[in-house]
């Protein structure tokens, strides 16, 4: 069986300025952007070739009653991408502040750059060329084939 993670619900303040940020600086497609009969506001946006999507709101449920986190409490979300100096380009030119690219470990895969959305949930993108020739789901099945 597979299993897929598809939706991860980001805590923000200010959820147009949040649907604002993730469409016009990094790039995010709006799918949804509705309210639900008991009063929740509910926006996903999907990064172009993902699939998983982000989903933010008001009144937004959590599960088993747990508290909704607080507004910036998220840190190391990550997004990947096979090139790193043309996301730095292209969110730069959106107005988006980043940082980096800085090499955290020598090789494919070892290179960051970061930003902050409006709440200051923090965000990395990585760099791995090796997708651009191969799917995710190549690309993580040969690397635990090799690791047994």
């Amino acid at each position: 069986m597979d299993w897929t993670l598809e939706v991860i619900v980001v805590p923000v303040s200010d959820v147009e300025r949040a649907r604002d940020f993730y469409r016009d600086k990094v790039g995010f497609h709006v799918d949804i952007d509705f309210r639900t009969d008991g009063g929740a506001r509910l926006i996903q946006l999907t990064p172009p070739g993902s699939g998983c999507s982000v989903v933010i709101g008001e009144n937004v449920p959590m599960p088993f009653g747990a508290p909704t986190p607080n507004p910036g409490s998220y840190q190391g979300l990550q997004l990947v991408v096979a090139d790193i100096r043309a996301a730095r380009d292209e969110l730069a030119g959106r107005g988006l502040e980043v940082t980096g690219p800085v090499e955290v470990a020598p090789g494919d895969g070892g290179t960051f750059l970061y930003f902050k959305d409006p709440d200051g949930n923090g965000w990395a993108v990585q760099e791995f060329r090796r997708r651009a020739a191969e799917p995710l789901h190549e690309v993580v099945r040969s690397l635990t084939t090799a690791t047994g």
